[in-house]
């Protein structure tokens, strides 16, 4: 153990090397594309998280319009489905394509049930929030304590 504290980030730094050396080697027949274009990530980025009443979702989808996006909420199920379109045309060299193109679909098993006749969402600066109501038997409920008499 005490050999890996001491050696580990250089250990870590070699295999990373080798890693990006094979990646690279696998992917030398196209010219057009380096590796990080083959992962362009197209799913957006999801936070999730909520409070005494509600539960949030808030998403990236930077340059999406309304039409280009969909939710659904279903039982205990969020789901954000849509559309990034390719702003670049077919016959470019790209240099570097970290922007994912292509159709997504995100599910998400929220913690509780929620009231979906009363989800909002809203689209602002390219951040969709979706706000939705816990249903009432999700909610915490006070139970008051009663003494016996003896």
């Amino acid at each position: 153990m005490l050999a890996l504290r001491v050696n580990g980030s250089h250990s870590i730094n070699r295999l990373r090397s080798e890693m990006d050396r094979l990646f690279d080697s696998a992917f030398e027949g196209f010219p057009r594309l380096t590796r990080d274009a083959w992962f362009a990530p197209t799913s957006p980025a999801v936070n999730v998280w909520e409070d005494t009443d509600n539960v949030y979702a808030e998403a990236e989808l930077p340059g999406l319009k309304l039409d280009d996006i969909e939710l659904l909420v279903m039982g205990d199920e969020l789901t954000i489905k849509g559309e990034r379109k390719d702003v670049c045309e077919d016959e470019v060299s790209y240099h570097r394509k970290e922007r994912g193109a292509g159709s997504f679909n995100r599910v998400f098993r929220l913690p509780v049930g929620v009231d979906a006749e009363k989800v909002e969402a809203t689209l602002r600066d390219g951040v969709l929030t979706v706000t939705m109501p816990k249903a009432d038997e999700a909610k915490p409920r006070k139970i008051e304590v009663k003494t016996l008499p003896r």
